[in-house]
């Protein structure tokens, strides 16, 4: 998605603000944008070269910190037996200039102990989610609890690019990866709620899981603030990519729900 794309979504969840009140009647719903503090760790490989480190290390040897950026999200309960609908994009992406404390190697291309590289990883990932409430557990709880689960579509935009002393290694490639969604809504006072919500699948020695969770406080009818804590694990091993690597990090989030 280009960043024309995520700001038109801002827009749309801003819009909300003022959607006539018949309107809200017919179709719940809860969006937001925010920001995410992204701490990576973990290792990336591509077309190693022979007898070097082709495991390269994107905080030990690349020097990635933690970075922060937007999101939005946008989930919308439909009337009647229409599968609900979660749509969410998480920008990701890594820059940095730094000396090799080793030799490593990335995309067929070698670079040598204490040479200066450019490096940037980049995984802009899309989700959308069908899901169902179970069916009357919220009005048996009178709204306090409500569990959601669903298969999620997930596209990830990577690009991993390390250059230097003349050469470059790259790769670009879009990856999708269903899924399984589960939500956890509770909402223990009219004031506060807390959400928790898991994204996950695993095959052979593969794997990718997203957790969160997040407190939201109601101040104004329609409007809510949240801050919470999110993490991804993700053990991927396709179109010569292998990936073991770990995001996580607090955000924090402003939007509408009703």
């Amino acid at each position: 998605m280009k960043r024309s794309h995520f700001y038109l979504v801002c827009m749309f969840v801003l819009s909300l603000f003022i959607v006539p009140s018949p309107a809200l009647a017919l179709f719940g719903l809860d969006a937001g944008v925010g920001y995410w503090m992204q701490t990576p760790s973990g290792t990336l490989t591509y077309k190693p070269v022979a007898g070097t480190v082709g495991d390269v290390d994107l905080k030990d040897d690349l020097g990635f910190d933690t970075e922060n950026k937007p999101f939005v999200r946008v989930k919308a309960e439909l009337p009647l037996i229409l599968p609900n609908v979660y749509l969410m994009f998480t920008p990701m992406s890594f820059e940095q200039t730094g000396r090799l404390a080793r030799s490593i190697s990335f995309g067929g291309t070698s670079f040598n102990a204490s040479a200066t590289v450019d490096s940037k990883v980049k995984l802009d990932h899309t989700d959308l989610a069908l899901f169902y409430p179970i069916p009357l557990l919220k009005t048996a709880t009178l709204g306090k609890l409500n569990v959601e689960l669903g298969l999620n579509a997930r596209q990830i935009a990577f690009e991993g690019t390390i250059s230097g002393g003349g050469q470059t290694g790259s790769k670009d490639a879009t990856l999708y990866i269903p899924m399984i969604y589960l939500g956890v809504q509770i909402k223990p006072i009219s004031l506060i709620s807390i959400d928790a919500e898991v994204r996950g699948i695993a095959y052979g020695e593969n794997s990718y899981y997203d957790y969160l969770g997040r407190v939201k406080v109601h101040p104004l009818p329609l409007v809510f603030i949240g801050a919470g804590y999110r993490a991804e694990t993700v053990q991927i091993d396709a179109k010569d990519i292998k990936a073991d690597l770990q995001f996580s990090g607090p955000f924090a989030e402003v939007g509408v729900s009703f």
